[in-house]
């Protein structure tokens, strides 16, 4: 079969590319298609050195520096890709990427990572956090996001199958299309993520710093916490507001190579995690390197941390995204009541190792391959009878599919 990926921009590295590098390690001969990709020669190196099909956003100016500004022309821009030519199509899906064209004949096969979060549950909030909360500005791109809304609508009809990355993920999807979705959990590179049971007196937040990561949150935590100290890695939009109205015990060491970044996850005392992920890569990562992790209690932490109410804990969940929140688990996980282990957060970090992933996918793959054979060949089971991305039915046609299965917990 001839193949496409299909991803929605490459620009910075972060756990979606993860994804979509083992992908295209999976399918070596597939072409790779993007709205943009200006990454650079170490990140491009991960992916192996392959350069995508671009779009005419491409070549906009400003592009590199300020693509979010291009949000509105995006549904347009992937729509232009020509993927006559493609048997199977692999979309790598946050935004945009499901959202190309293909045919009766075609089959495509979508792994989203959310659906579009300002543009859903979470509109109210990325407003608010980006100051558009009134005015004209903010009507404007009030208006923008149901656009979005109505366009993304629309173009789930042209998947014919969902797989997702969380079971949180998987009830976003069920709410905003109605469509199921199978639950495959991105891996993490256990290999190359150092364990120690020797812990340091700091602790650590990483992310991208922008508005909806809530570092500001941790660090109006330790604000409250003098005698903490707080070590913060990563660059973005907020570093410069977040350094100047930091405490003498928070400090940012800004963008750091993966070596400093898994040494500093091995070596801190926790990890803190503030935002509502759909997945979330680090605090896995955490967890490998033999680290608790301190987390709000909703999304995908709420799959891949282990809580006080179970069997070997790896972390521990604040209930509300609040800098008091954040200090009454510290203060909680300080008291020692529960006994966190360094060796069960690195069991329960490899749940997730490659090599289930990529046995998941191409499990989810293959099956996909063989319903959309038989609805192309006209035989079988009709394509009234069976839906695409129906899960279920393919579920009862495959009564010895294993993990992913079942983790498809929607409710």
């Amino acid at each position: 079969m001839k193949v496409a990926v299909v991803h929605e921009w490459l620009y910075i590295w972060g756990g979606a590319e993860q994804v979509l590098a083992t992908i295209l390690e999976m399918f070596p001969e597939a072409d790779l298609f993007a709205v943009v990709d200006f990454l650079d020669d170490s990140n491009r190196a991960k992916i192996g050195g392959r350069h995508a099909r671009t779009t005419f956003v491409q070549r906009l100016p400003w592009a590199r520096k300020h693509l979010e500004v291009y949000l509105p022309l995006m549904p347009i821009a992937v729509e232009q890709f020509d993927l006559s030519a493609y048997d199977l199509i692999l979309s790598s899906s946050h935004a945009v990427s499901k959202g190309v064209i293909t045919g009766p004949d075609q089959l495509h096969l979508s792994y989203v990572y959310s659906p579009m979060r300002y543009a859903w549950d979470l509109q109210h909030q990325y407003l608010k956090l980006g100051g558009l909360d009134h005015g004209l500005r903010g009507l404007v791109a009030r208006l923008i996001f149901h656009y979005l809304r109505l366009w993304d609508v629309r173009t789930h009809y042209g998947v014919d199958r969902f797989a997702c990355d969380s079971a949180f993920v998987a009830r976003r999807i069920w709410k905003c299309y109605r469509r199921h979705a199978d639950v495959i959990y991105p891996s993490v590179d256990l290999e190359r993520l150092p364990f120690s049971e020797v812990k340091e007196d700091f602790y650590l937040a990483a992310s991208r710093l922008m508005p909806y990561k809530r570092i500001d949150l941790v660090v109006d935590a330790f604000r409250q916490l003098p005698d903490r100290r707080l070590i913060v890695i990563g660059d973005g939009p907020d570093l410069k507001a977040l350094r100047r109205s930091a405490p003498d015990n928070v400090a940012f060491l800004g963008h750091v190579p993966d070596a400093v970044l898994h040494d500093h996850l091995a070596r801190a005392r926790a990890f803190i995690f503030a935002s509502q992920e759909d997945f979330g890569i680090l605090p896995i990562e955490a967890q490998a390197c033999g680290t608790p992790v301190l987390a709000f209690g909703r999304g995908g932490a709420r799959e891949t941390v282990r809580g006080p109410d179970r069997e070997r804990p790896t972390g521990m969940f604040f209930s509300e995204q609040s800098a008091n929140a954040i200090v009454e688990i510290i203060r909680l996980f300080e008291r020692g009541d529960v006994r966190i282990d360094a060796s069960a957060c690195r069991e329960n970090a490899e749940r997730f190792s490659p090599l289930r992933f990529k046995s998941e996918f191409q499990l989810w793959v293959d099956e996909s391959i063989a319903e959309w054979q038989f609805r192309i060949a006209g035989v079988g089971t009709a394509a009234s009878e069976m839906a695409p991305g129906s899960v279920r039915n393919s579920r009862e046609a495959q009564p010895n599919r294993q993990a992913a299965a079942s983790r498809d917990v929607l409710w």
